[in-house]
């Protein structure tokens, strides 16, 4: 895969003089191996807008089933793709199943066309194609040379509003088409309704309504031009509507200023001269067309796309400043370009004047905090949060207000488990916003109401009808035959539960501690010693027969085998480490995990998994195993530790647009590289325990937001030196390969002594 594509950045030397320019170190489009993941476009920090490219237009279903191309587009962005059909204003970070693709904007010339046209036939309809030589991607800032009518395209962004910039040629047939049809994951049903209203010729508003993996989600938007528009239009596609009304009396296919239908789309005409600039301000808003105004008027009252740009690209400067590495160049882009992953998901899910949507579908003001969404729970609970505890504490403490609403406008009572823009969608296993929670809790982060935080905890928990948690309270496990994922459910809840625990240990109340430190050891119900693996259970208490460890289908687990999943007990490592026959076996079955070859038939039904994204069996695009590796602590043999991570960090961690081994998935994988290049891991979140690995920089400092600097520093260090000689925390020797969270937040300096040689003693 060429790389030439990795952009030149510019240099801010007025905005960023006080810190240094690690902005220039940002590859957007590092993604999976499959590709298509991660997309290349304009956003802040958290920020509500991410304008991006789309490069095609697939449907989620084929014949009325799943079309399994459509898993290519989960960002709506596929680098391999030649053609863009336009740049829509919201996407996923990295996740393996999408939505969004909101409001897409095509500038073109000449003959008007309103339909996308195919890729192999890019001139039969508004895309047109380009090339990667011509396309620049930076943090806050893309641009790309559309090359079928010469157009110029840019985009930077602030937290609310998108701010388009398109150098069109000479024309008296220049259009700016607006497709509110258009997304991401589309289907012709999805589309619930849609309304625009034509203020002036140089502002619109409206909204667009849509069903699906959020099943009722509304976004507001204004949108307005730098320039009047000489005349505009749209064309309702919905021939299925079967009444409309007394609308007819009115030609409302041009210069209409009140439309409104299930698949609309618009256009907008303009004289330009050579090289003249359009620019377009798009504000958006989950609570009002008026909000989304007030959103654009307070962060972007004039029309100076370069400052914009410069102040865009200085926010994430200043959020890129709190780490500072020295590694070499490659590693520093792997580093920032992890960084930049990990500070792009949850998203703001507020308006300026502190309203939003809630799950009860009422306008709520956030008092005290700001409201987030995007919410990727099975993945982020992992690293993430706790990555955000450290560098992004207050960033952390409103995510946990907000789960904290969100589960006060639920009428399930429950936290969320996978939420975005007013919606819960229920993705994957476990209920982590516990463990977000409790590692919140227990590190001193949250500030608000413990007491009524460890009840939304304790009602989540026992919520009977979800997913199997009736029977795994009176069973201590979920039978095989009621549910797919009983395996990854109950070590899941297990851990979840253990989570509990500790928010009750933390307040003082012993006898919650007891119950959810029981129901933490539900884990060992799906423990089958004869196989030494976990293993589903039937409803009399027998084990399903026909195990099979290698195969990811029908075996009771979510994205995992059983190999993967059967180390996943992060709350009590000991105790399987007994299970599985003590330290020596221990070892010898993590030995096994990362040195077994896999058959070409396990990647036959892996939708989102290569073998690129594999060593031995471990299958680090994939998050279940994220904490396996640093599991060789607890067999007294963390060189092994050492070693595995440094190879993971080389092998599924690239400088390139194949970079990753799997799924960002809202920044987990970056977290987990994080983590992992300075040198410890959070291997159970909601204790306030890291395990030491083997750091990947020369040396880092850590500004952190109570004004202390933690100081991490790994002499020797180099690709052969993987292995830790000695850790000394403030000079003092670290013997059990743990630090703590106050030894990082207190300020200090951790000082890695490495070696070519593992140290076995």
């Amino acid at each position: 895969m060429k790389t030439s594509f990795f952009y030149s950045m510019m240099l801010l030397p007025v905005l960023l003089s006080a810190q240094q320019n690690l902005v220039k170190y940002v590859r957007p489009i590092i993604g999976t191996q499959k590709m298509g993941h991660t997309y290349p476009g304009a956003t802040v920090p958290f920020g509500a807008v991410q304008l991006s490219p789309e490069t095609d237009t697939i449907s989620y279903e084929k014949n009325g089933k799943y079309n399994g191309d459509v898993y290519q587009y989960c960002s709506g962005y596929k680098y391999d793709d030649k053609t863009i059909t336009g740049f829509s204003h919201t996407h996923f970070s990295g996740t393996g199943h999408s939505d969004l693709g909101d409001f897409l904007i095509m500038p073109t010339l000449g003959k008007l066309q309103l339909n996308p046209g195919t890729a192999s036939n890019p001139k039969s309809g508004y895309r047109s194609a380009f090339l990667h030589q011509n396309e620049t991607a930076e943090a806050g800032y893309y641009k790309v040379r559309l090359d079928d009518d010469n157009i110029l395209a840019e985009m930077t962004a602030t937290t609310r509003v998108g701010f388009h910039q398109y150098t069109f040629p000479k024309s008296d047939q220049s259009h700016i088409i607006f497709d509110l049809m258009s997304g991401i994951y589309n289907y012709p049903e999805k589309n619930v309704w849609t309304y625009v209203r034509v203020i002036n010729d140089t502002l619109v508003t409206g909204y667009r309504q849509t069903n699906g993996w959020a099943r009722t989600r509304t976004v507001y938007f204004a949108m307005s031009f730098s320039k009047p528009f000489k005349q505009y239009g749209q064309k309702n596609y919905d021939a299925k509507q079967s009444y409309r009304g007394f609308w007819g009396k009115f030609d409302q296919s041009k210069n209409f200023p009140e439309i409104a239908g299930k698949q609309i789309r618009m256009y907008f005409d303009f004289d330009t001269d050579a090289n003249e600039k359009i620019r377009i301000k798009f504000a958006l808003s989950p609570v009002s067309q008026d909000n989304a105004l007030e959103n654009m008027k307070t962060e972007i009252p004039g029309w100076d796309f370069e400052k914009v740009k410069q102040q865009a690209q200085s926010d994430w400067n200043k959020e890129l400043n709190k780490i500072v590495i020295d590694a070499s160049e490659d590693d520093k882009v792997n580093f920032y370009s992890s960084m930049y992953h990990t500070f792009i998901n949850p998203t703001t899910y507020t308006d300026v004047n502190g309203q939003y949507k809630g799950l009860d579908q009422n306008i709520h003001k956030a008092e005290g905090f700001i409201n987030y969404t995007t919410f990727s729970l099975w993945d982020t609970y992992r690293a993430l949060h706790p990555f955000f505890n450290i560098i992004q504490p207050k960033r952390n403490n409103d995510m946990v207000k907000s789960m904290l609403a969100h589960y006060d406008q639920s009428t399930l009572k429950m936290l969320p488990i996978w939420s975005h823009h007013a919606n819960d969608n229920w993705c994957m296993s476990g209920y982590h916003s516990v463990s977000v929670v409790a590692d919140a809790i227990v590190k001193g982060v949250y500030d608000g109401d413990a007491e009524a935080a460890l009840k939304a905890c304790i009602e989540t928990s026992n919520h009977r009808s979800y997913d199997g948690i009736g029977d795994y309270i009176d069973k201590g496990f979920i039978p095989a035959e009621k549910n797919g994922i009983s395996v990854s459910n109950t070590l899941e809840y297990a851990y979840d539960d253990w989570c509990i625990a500790q928010i009750a240990k933390k307040l003082g109340h012993a006898d919650i501690y007891s119950e959810y430190v029981k129901r933490s050891h539900n884990w060992k119900n799906n423990y089958d010693a004869s196989t030494g693996f976990m293993r589903a259970r039937l409803g009399n208490g027998s084990f399903a027969p026909n195990p099979d460890v290698m195969s990811t289908h029908d075996q009771g687990f979510i994205e995992g085998n059983s190999w993967n999943y059967s180390f996943f007990v992060p709350q009590d490592p000991e105790s399987l480490m007994l299970k599985m026959g003590g330290k020596q076996q221990f070892g010898k079955k993590l030995d096994t995990l990362f040195t077994m070859h896999l058959p070409d038939s396990f990647f036959a039904d892996t939708e989102d998994i290569t073998r690129e994204g594999i060593i031995g069996g471990y299958v680090h695009g994939n998050e279940p195993a994220h904490h396996v590796a640093y599991l060789y602590n607890w067999s007294d043999e963390p060189w092994k530790a050492q070693a595995q991570i440094r190879k993971i960090l080389k092998m599924q961690y690239k400088n390139a647009p194949d970079g990753l081994g799997g799924n960002d998935d809202c920044g987990q994988m970056s977290a987990w590289y994080i983590f992992s290049s300075l040198g410890f891991y959070p291997v159970a979140p909601g204790s306030d325990e890291y395990s030491i690995g083997s750091p990947a920089v020369k040396s880092a400092v850590l500004t952190l937001e109570n004004g202390k600097t933690f100081t991490l520093e790994a002499i020797n260090q180099s690709d052969k030196n993987v292995y830790v000689k000695k850790v000394l925390l403030n000079g003092k020797a670290v013997t059990d390969f743990k630090i703590r969270h106050s030894d990082i937040t207190n300020g200090g300096k951790l000082v890695f002594y490495m070696d070519s040689k593992p140290m076995k003693k």
